[in-house]
């Protein structure tokens, strides 16, 4: 499943849909909200693009990593503390290529998919723009 949703995420639906005979590992990563200073966090999204370019990257991971099953859910709108914001499980048939293949899918959302994020403080809220932050 490629998804953005705005319901919370349950990782371990995902996880089980990866097993399959001859996927050897599946690898996860579980974004979460952390605290940096911040009381919740708002993210926004061009939907359209982002699912758009969430396919592009599941479909170039799946060729390049040799995956057997892969899985890419984004929640946007506010979330607080510790709440989930993106589950990524990739099912391969060797580790290395799990491995590599859910950074890769990281650093490739990281930089390109356009979803924006507020910080929420005491204090006010701040935008950030960049892909990167």
């Amino acid at each position: 499943m490629i998804a953005i949703t705005r319901e919370p995420i349950d990782p371990y639906a995902f996880i089980e849909s990866a097993r399959k005979p001859e996927t050897g590992g599946i690898v996860t990563f579980v974004g979460t909200v952390r605290d940096d200073g911040i009381e919740a966090l708002d993210l926004e999204v061009c939907e359209e693009v982002a699912l758009a370019d969430l396919n592009t990257i599941a479909k170039k991971a799946m060729s390049e990593y040799h995956l057997q099953t892969i899985d890419i859910v984004h929640r946007v709108g506010r979330m607080n503390l510790t709440e989930i914001i993106l589950v990524i499980v990739v099912g391969a048939s060797h580790r290395q290529e799990g491995f590599a293949a859910c950074s890769w899918i990281l650093e490739e959302i990281k930089a390109y998919v356009p979803i924006w994020k507020k910080d929420i403080c005491t204090e006010g809220e701040n935008w950030h723009f960049s892909q990167k932050e």
